[in-house]
């Protein structure tokens, strides 16, 4: 009860003495994170009073102030908290800067994050943030960092550096210092708790004092070598304890040095990748930008090549260049497509058509071109396929052969001598297509790298070798767009294996008709309306120039508005609708069309055909859609599907296909030198060249081109058999 009223008395004595004379201060802190561990204001008075109250209560100032203890107990705070608190000058009330009180601001807890108010929270370093006072109480892994030289440790070696000289104070924080006041400690304990069990069994008359002296005397001694180990392993596990705490601080300061130095990493990764995500995009747009400005002046030149071509006026040696004309729009048609592949590829805007293959034709057509070309360079030429092939099978045809061209070109391309093997194998719908060679293979560090645009392979041969490194990266991204997958197994000196797996559905009900390619000269029926609709006015006039002759009534408009006030006046059956225009784009003219209850024909005629970064250009308001240039024969084929035509055609027809009849009108082609050439040239597989050397035998002897268009269009087909089988049939002079 004594210690209870020191108690009280000293808290009562700080509030109501030390707080109006300024020796705490004016508020109450009780956030543990501001408080020191030991105040001596409070917990000095307490003991003060509390020893002096238990002398007096056990008689030793006799029995008047012994019954009077409580009251000394009390009187003695009242004077003692003052008198700490103005020679500690109140110092020891706050350990820390208070935080900003208010009232009406809530926040959550860092650790169970709770909402309290800002008088309830105390910024915590250890976790960053502010926490709550039950959660600062009942943490301890943080050691209280937030406090510097408040805990009771700094306290005790501040007192005793203050009272002591400073030669001493060096070795008040030294393990042998911490070991003799630990030892002090537990003697005065354990001689505490000896000298009362001593003091209980001297009041029995029967023990002998003195025997009981020596007993307790070597009890003492030897539990105070047993303190001796036990304080010292103490000391040493505390400090090992400490090191160990700083080592982890230090780990812990490293590791979140090298996780800011990550995330600074990972900003400028991040930053970087935007870059070149942006400068990609920028190129696509170039890309795409650049073709469709090259594509519209090409248009012209390659549609009114096609109509010179079908021309019969013509005289017959301007022929070879109109053809020459045709070839080269076609040629730099190609390398369009080629540039733009990879970055429609890269945009996510490759679309695959969905055509109906005669598979063993087209894969025979393939062999035929490719043993031609293997037999030029002395090569053994392979080819095998497993005979449950389908008969027409679903797949993109000219993607499919294009993969295929360049794998079996690059093997063709990259062996000296021995052989090149072209195998098909299919099962379960998907055809796996196994192209082998003996040529100088690839280093294992190369066959990723190859795949790179623009890479080509490390060895000395490969530079010789014509090409710029994008066929490899073309054939993998649209064999993986396909639905299929493409495996290079090669090494230096053996050869290479490249194997290619793709779906390809097979098709019961097939609708192909191959038929070859005709003359139209006009349709059968009532006379139809086309709107043009095109802000380029060279294609507006070639579109009238091939479709004028062939019966249809044309009508033109250089901009969106007028095609919607003429479409509302003229009522046309087929509108060929330009996507890039001022004013208004293609699919929001086709987008109003629909919505005035227009329903005719929409073809989409274009140069960006392939650019869909529209949202409108996914829409359905549009019946079908072709690249500039336009091909003359495809857009007669949407003519006839898109209005239900029947052609009618001329007799070019019968003229271009009777080879016997044509050889033996015109003998140009029975030289025996120019048959001779034509056939090599057919079995290497090498078709520009024969297309050369057909426009120079068709210079020097105009008479022969009807046999030189039927030889080309055996080429464009990559008919090649056909192609030797009309020259092995043509006779033959010396001449």
């Amino acid at each position: 009860s004594n210690v209870a009223v020191a108690w009280v008395g000293a808290l009562v004595a700080d509030l109501v003495i030390n707080k109006p004379l300024g020796l705490s201060p004016s508020h109450i802190e009780f956030k543990r994170a501001h408080l020191f561990d030991f105040n001596p204001v409070g917990v000095g008075a307490m003991l003060f009073a509390s020893t002096l109250a238990i002398i007096a209560f056990s008689g030793t100032f006799g029995r008047t102030l012994q019954h009077l203890a409580p009251f000394i107990a009390l009187c003695t705070s009242f004077i003692a908290a003052p008198l700490i608190a103005l020679t500690t000058k109140g110092k020891y009330y706050i350990a820390r800067i208070t935080d900003e009180h208010g009232h009406n601001i809530t926040r959550h807890c860092g650790v169970c994050e709770l909402p309290f108010e800002a008088q309830d929270m105390a910024h915590c370093p250890a976790y960053g943030g502010t926490i709550c006072s039950l959660c600062c109480s009942l943490d301890a892994r943080c050691h209280d960092c937030c406090k510097t030289n408040a805990h009771f440790s700094d306290q005790l070696l501040s007192f005793f550096v203050s009272i002591l000289p400073a030669r001493a104070a060096r070795y008040i924080n030294s393990r042998i210092s911490h070991y003799i006041a630990l030892m002090l400690l537990l003697g005065a304990a354990i001689g505490l708790m000896l000298a009362v069990i001593f003091y209980q069994q001297r009041l029995n008359p029967s023990v002998n004092v003195e025997a009981m002296y020596d007993a307790m005397r070597n009890v003492f001694f030897v539990l105070m070598i047993i303190a001796g180990v036990v304080a010292w392993l103490f000391i040493l596990a505390q400090e090992s304890r400490r090191v160990a705490q700083e080592e982890s601080h230090r780990q812990t300061a490293l590791l979140m040095q090298e996780i800011e130095a990550h995330q600074r990493t990972d900003a400028a990764l991040q930053k970087a990748k935007e870059t070149a995500e942006a400068a990609n995009l920028a190129k696509s747009r170039y890309v795409i930008g650049i073709s469709h400005e090259l594509r519209t002046p090409l248009n012209a030149i390659f549609g009114y090549a096609q109509l010179l071509e079908r021309d019969s006026t013509i005289p017959e040696h301007r022929r070879h260049a109109i053809h020459t004309m045709k070839r080269s729009a076609q040629h730099l048609s190609g390398l369009i497509d080629g540039l733009l592949d990879i970055s429609r590829i890269e945009a996510g805007r490759m679309q695959l058509s969905r055509d109906q293959i005669r598979l063993g034709e087209f894969l025979d057509q393939l062999a035929s071109m490719f043993r031609m070309q293997a037999e030029g360079r002395g090569l053994e030429f392979r080819f095998s396929a497993t005979p449950s092939l389908p008969a027409i099978v679903h797949t993109d045809e000219k993607r499919l052969r294009q993969v295929l061209i360049n794998l079996l070109s690059n093997a063709v391309k990259f062996t000296e001598k021995g052989f090149v093997s072209f195998d098909i194998g299919y099962r379960n719908e998907v055809a796996i297509f196994t192209i082998r060679d003996s040529g100088i293979g690839i280093p294992p560090d190369d066959i990723e790298r190859i795949f790179e645009p623009f890479a080509r392979g490390g060895q000395p041969q490969s530079a010789t070798i014509a090409g710029i490194g994008l066929g490899l990266t073309i054939t993998r991204l649209l064999t993986e767009i396909m639905g299929g997958e493409v495996r290079l197994a090669s090494a230096p000196g053996t050869g290479t294996t490249a194997t290619v797996k793709v779906l390809l559905a097979r098709v019961e009900e097939a609708n192909v008709s191959l038929t070859a390619e005709r003359f139209v000269t006009g349709y059968e029926g009532p006379r139809r309306t086309v709107l043009i609709v095109d802000d380029d006015p060279a294609h507006r006039d070639l579109m009238q120039d091939i479709l004028t002759p062939l019966g249809f009534i044309i009508f033109t408009a250089p901009d969106g508005g007028t095609c919607l006030s003429l479409a509302g006046e003229c009522e046309p059956d087929l509108i060929l609708l330009d996507i890039s225009m001022p004013g208004m784009t293609g699919w929001e003219v086709a987008r109003r069309l629909r919505e005035s209850q227009n329903d005719a024909t929409i073809l989409i005629l274009s140069a960006n055909v392939g650019d869909f970064s529209s949202k409108d250009a996914a829409c359905e308001h549009h019946n079908g859609m072709l690249a500039k240039p336009v091909d003359v024969q495809q857009l007669l084929d949407q003519f006839q599907l898109l209005l239900k035509l029947n052609w009618q055609f001329g007799n070019v027809e019968s003229t271009l296909h009777a080879p016997n009849t044509m050889v033996a009108r015109h003998g140009a082609f029975s030289s025996r030198k120019y048959l001779e050439e034509l056939v090599y040239l057919g079995r290497i597989g090498h078709v520009r060249a024969i297309e050369a050397k057909l426009d120079e035998i068709t210079a020097s002897i105009p008479e022969a081109e009807p046999f030189a268009l039927h030889l080309r269009s055996l080429v464009k087909k990559f008919d090649l058999g056909g192609y030797l089988a009309a020259l092995q049939e043509a006779p033959r002079h010396d001449s």
